[in-house]
């Protein structure tokens, strides 16, 4: 195995005049990015940093951070990407949990992040992409690379905290390195001619892996937009020749409502991940496109790759494909017995992708991982062949009157009407049955469904007991940085005259 900074380094000296790096008209050759992460490095050692130092990072998908990303490592220290949205609050946990003493910003947070730098003691640093790389002519590039182990700690990726406060799952080089690895050679088969779309957030796992270690590990071209737009990830896309676009199912939904328009003759593959893909959209987004689209499935805490649909392996549409190389997967039940094919269980795995831990939190890390296995808290289906369908997250399931409902099954009957953009199930409180099934619904732009007739479409289709007896009907669905639905955020209101119950509580 090898660590990070390795993997740039060889990309350095074997792709040098190739384009590393492009953000509209800025273009950073390989050459060029070692370079830069040379000196930012020399600069982060005149600040003090040592070996292990965390250094926070709030910045967009902009040029400056795959500079910022790989100079941290160069010079020893811990990458702590940190949502350059969240608020100053947000900002001041993550720097005083994980201690960082550094932090470098976008113009665009530079208040928010100085102020919750101020606060922990630590020293704020604005990587304007105007000064960014005069400022940095001033020091020497640091040679050579620290030559991490394996198991040392490369990143701390902070969870969305939907349960408590947010965790800091611990990424090794031997995490991260593998999955970008297996990635880039067995999954995605990517060269130095590729261009990959640079649009989900780098400071997510799934950016950071797929698409920016991916990228250097194999001399291929990233090509960033710093906030996802149909219209401008397309225009992107055709400009930048990308050949391999990742993203989310918003992202994919997105540019079907925009349109294609006309042809993308270098794009070869398509990849999603961040949540499950329902099957009339992958079918749609295929036709459009005019390529495959490949399902994979992992978490923060995996690096974040577990599973994927290989395009050399026969597709499953609906599955998330099976472990990919070095990875282990298995269902287990309640009491951690194994599940058979057929049979709904908790997702468990093991393999070189699995964190060492979570930052700090030896009782978190310790519920994670049972007999060896991170238990994922998902849900999911193996057939006979191996491939993998989750079902549902296993905290998201509703039980209603003692029946488990999972929403995932409601959401793609939902998707599966004409009139229905977008669309997510969840639980509310009920006094009679425990909770309530209720849909929350965007309706396709002209359309006129109802939510009455949304909810006799989804009962038609269903058991009587999983149907929605709540359907509100709303312009847009709260969602992440990453495009990812955010449940948690989901407020479902009074309800109104169509709804047949009248729950007493709101979520």
């Amino acid at each position: 195995m090898t660590d990070l900074p390795a993997l740039l380094a060889r990309s350095v000296r074997h792709h040098a005049d190739r384009t590393a790096v492009r953000q509209g008209a800025t273009l950073l050759t390989y050459a060029r990015l070692g370079e830069l992460t040379g000196r930012l490095a020399a600069l982060l050692r005149t600040k003090g940093l040592r070996a292990g130092d965390r250094v926070a990072v709030a910045l967009p998908n902009v040029a400056e951070f795959p500079v910022v990303y790989y100079g941290v490592l160069r010079a020893g220290g811990v990458v702590v990407p940190v949502n350059p949205l969240l608020k100053s609050g947000e900002m001041e946990f993550v720097l005083r949990d994980c201690g960082a003493r550094l932090l470098v910003a976008s113009p665009s947070c530079s208040d928010e992040a100085g102020a919750a730098a101020v606060r922990v003691g630590a020293e704020c640093l604005v990587a304007d992409p105007a000064t960014f790389a005069a400022s940095l002519k001033a020091f020497p590039p640091l040679t050579g690379t620290p030559g991490a182990a394996d198991d040392d700690t490369a990143v701390i990726l902070y969870t969305s905290g939907t349960t408590g406060t947010p965790k800091g799952a611990e990424l090794t080089h031997r995490n991260l390195v593998g999955n970008a690895l297996t990635t880039a050679r067995t999954l995605l088969d990517v060269g130095p001619d590729d261009v990959l779309f640079g649009g989900l957030p780098l400071f997510h796992a799934f950016g950071q892996t797929c698409a920016l270690n991916t990228a250097v590990a194999s001399g291929a071209g990233l090509s960033l937009l710093p906030r996802f737009d149909a219209a401008e990830a397309l225009a992107t896309v055709r400009r930048d020749d990308v050949s391999v676009f990742l993203g989310v199912p918003t992202m994919y939904g997105a540019l079907l409502r925009q349109g294609i328009g006309r042809a993308l003759p270098r794009l070869r593959l398509a990849v999603s991940g961040g949540a499950s893909l329902p099957v009339e959209l992958l079918h749609a987004v295929e036709r459009e496109l005019g390529v495959t689209v490949l399902e994979g499935y992992g978490l923060s805490e995996t690096s974040p790759v577990a599973c994927f649909n290989a395009p050399d392996e026969p597709r499953r549409p609906g599955s998330v494909g099976r472990p990919v190389r070095g990875v282990e997967v298995r269902l287990v039940a309640d009491d951690g017995s194994v599940v058979g094919p057929g049979e709904v269980g908790e997702l468990v795995i093991r393999g070189e992708n699995v964190m060492k831990g979570y930052w700090n939190r030896p009782d978190a890390t310790a519920d994670a991982f049972r007999d060896g296995w991170f238990h994922s808290g998902d849900l999911a289906r193996v057939d006979e062949d191996g491939y993998y369908y989750v079902v549902d997250r296993k905290k998201d399931l509703v039980i209603r009157g003692g029946y488990n409902v999972c929403p995932r099954e409601i959401e793609e009957v939902l998707y599966g009407h004409p009139d229905v953009a977008e669309a997510a199930v969840v639980g509310v409180p009920d006094p009679e049955r425990g909770e309530e099934v209720a849909a929350v619904v965007v309706r396709k732009a002209g359309t006129r469904v109802t939510a009455g007739e949304l909810r006799d479409y989804v009962r038609q289709r269903v058991a009587a007991y999983k149907y929605p007896r709540i359907v509100r009907l709303v312009e847009a669905l709260p969602k992440g940085a990453t495009g990812k639905i955010l449940k948690r955020d989901i407020v479902v209101g009074p309800p109104t005259p169509s709804s047949p119950r009248r729950p007493r509580r709101t979520v």
